[in-house]
């Protein structure tokens, strides 16, 4: 133990710390406490503070440690000289945080004794064993999470359902949970029907009971189901229950997680918790995905919620940057081709103004007269026997799979290709060729997919007897749909001197 300072009594603070209490009754804490306490009345040191930090990690420094950076300032606002611990350990499992204890103690003069008699940070013999014994819980701990990261990755390879919190819908051991999987389904379906789509905030306030949407019920929030089930599970057991937390109204960020979630596709996959190139510590939900030697994602050994082509759905709405989001939780456009029509100048995707379109810059046009025009020459092209032939009805429409198992072939192509190349069979140059014929090709592949996709969601409007009173009808985003299926828009300026509408100043070219 450290050799008290100079000048007698000084002014303590003991800080107690426990990595994971999993009976949550305190007794590993009072442990600490109690010799901690000891230590400081034979050092007739008075404690102004006592920090405690109940399963709290000091390995992870992202993590936040409430107690002990409250401690921290209240150190730099001279309340104490010295801190009791049980450990080393206990204080800290950094080795950079523990350079500014040393740094305080050498230049500053506070004392830091543990109850264990293992440190003394007033020599040069104290602060070389503090460095060693900080070096090796470091260490120890990466090669605990190695391991740890090994195994999951192997389970999640087997396709078997990742341990931790189970999402909405599924037991721990992969189980679908009937009524909660019809809320999942829900939430896909609202989300991604091309008619009025409901928004994040909108599913929310329909899950916490503030709003009424046809198709979705009120539901408790997550984590109190979650930690009431475990509470239950620990009364069983006879221990005494961890406290349960609050039903509070779901979060956007809560439905957006489970719209992300690949799991509910029936796709197995892994997170590790190295940092990754965008600076972040998670991956993204694609780079979630674990995928075999073909490309393909590895499937689970659990029941799927949605399908792949709803999953695919709802990531290709996430992931449109124009896609309209507010405080209001609306997604309803006012414009039938706000970032629908193109720029005649530019070729990029109109806005809509309060009165019509732009392109800044280029473009300023009255939309009424636009989308009167757009609209009759779309519904005179549905009206056309050979329109629509490839789309007549839901049942006729070719499905995804064998689009998926082209794609699965074409990325077979690049892995033969790399090890063709790996055994010097063939040139750089050649795998090079092969690499972009066979990306053009999926490129391709996947718009088909999507065109595919779409089709079938259309398939309500283009499949009636009368297609083009059917889309005059239409609600706003089953009119753009059908638009961006059938045909591209391009806007020209509005000619100089001349007044009223020109038909010649909108081109309508046929996909």
């Amino acid at each position: 133990m450290v050799a008290e300072g100079v000048g007698g009594s000084r002014k303590a603070a003991i800080y107690l710390r426990i990595s994971q209490d999993r009976e949550m009754d305190g007794l590993a804490i009072d442990r600490q406490r109690e010799q901690c306490e000891a230590l400081a009345t034979y050092r007739e040191w008075e404690v102004v503070e006592t920090y405690v930090d109940q399963s709290k990690s000091a390995t992870d420094r992202t993590k936040s440690r409430p107690d002990y950076d409250r401690m921290v300032a209240d150190y730099k606002a001279g309340r104490f000289t010295a801190i009791i611990c049980y450990d080393l350990d206990r204080l800290t499992r950094q080795p950079r945080q523990l350079e500014d204890w040393i740094d305080a103690a050498e230049l500053k003069g506070l004392a830091l004794v543990t109850a264990n008699g293992g440190a003394d940070l007033s020599t040069d013999g104290g602060r070389m064993y503090a460095r060693i014994k900080a070096a090796v819980a470091r260490a120890e701990m990466e090669r605990k999470g190695a391991r740890q990261s090994a195994a999951q990755l192997q389970r999640a390879k087997q396709g078997r359902a990742p341990k931790g919190m189970r999402p909405l819908g599924y037991a721990t051991n992969g189980d679908v949970i009937p009524d909660e999987a019809e809320a999942v389904r829900a939430i896909y379906a609202l989300f991604t029907r091309p008619a009025h789509p409901e928004s994040l905030r909108s599913l929310a306030r329909a899950l916490s009971g503030t709003q009424e949407i046809k198709g979705i019920s009120p539901r408790p929030k997550r984590s109190h189901v979650v930690s009431s089930e475990r509470a239950e599970r620990r009364l069983a057991e006879g221990k005494e229950p961890r406290p349960i937390e609050p039903d509070c109204p779901w979060s956007p960020s809560t439905v957006l997680g489970i719209l992300r979630n690949p799991r509910y596709a029936r796709m197995s996959t892994y997170t590790p918790k190295t940092a990754q190139a965008d600076g972040g510590r998670r991956r993204s939900w694609r780079a979630q995905i674990l995928r075999d030697g073909a490309g393909e994602p590895i499937r689970g050994q659990w029941e799927a919620i949605v399908d792949d082509e709803t999953w695919w759905r709802a990531q290709d709405i996430l992931n449109n940057t124009e896609r309209v989001t507010n405080t209001s939780g609306s997604t309803k456009r006012k414009h039938l081709g706000s970032g629908l029509y193109r720029c005649a100048v530019c070729g990029g995707k109109v806005t809509g103004a309060p009165r019509g379109y732009r392109c800044a810059g280029h473009v300023m046009r009255t939309g009424s007269h636009i989308d009167e025009f757009v609209t009759e020459v779309v519904a005179a092209r549905l009206s056309q026997p050979d329109a629509l032939a490839k789309y007549k009805t839901a049942g006729e429409i070719t499905g995804t799979s064998g689009i998926s198992a082209a794609i699965a072939e074409q990325r077979g192509r690049i892995l033969r290709a790399q090890r063709d190349y790996d055994a010097e069979v063939i040139e750089g140059r050649d795998l090079k060729r092969i690499r972009e014929a066979v990306e053009a090709r999926i490129a391709e592949l996947e718009t088909e997919r999507l065109l595919r996709g779409r089709a079938g969601a259309l398939a309500p409007i283009l499949g009636t007897e009368d297609p083009a009173t059917a889309f005059r009808e239409a609600p706003l985003e089953v009119q753009r749909q059908v638009i961006d299926t059938l045909a591209t828009v391009t806007l020209h300026a509005q000619p100089r001197g001349r007044r009223g509408f020109d038909p010649a100043s909108v081109t309508v070219e046929w996909r």
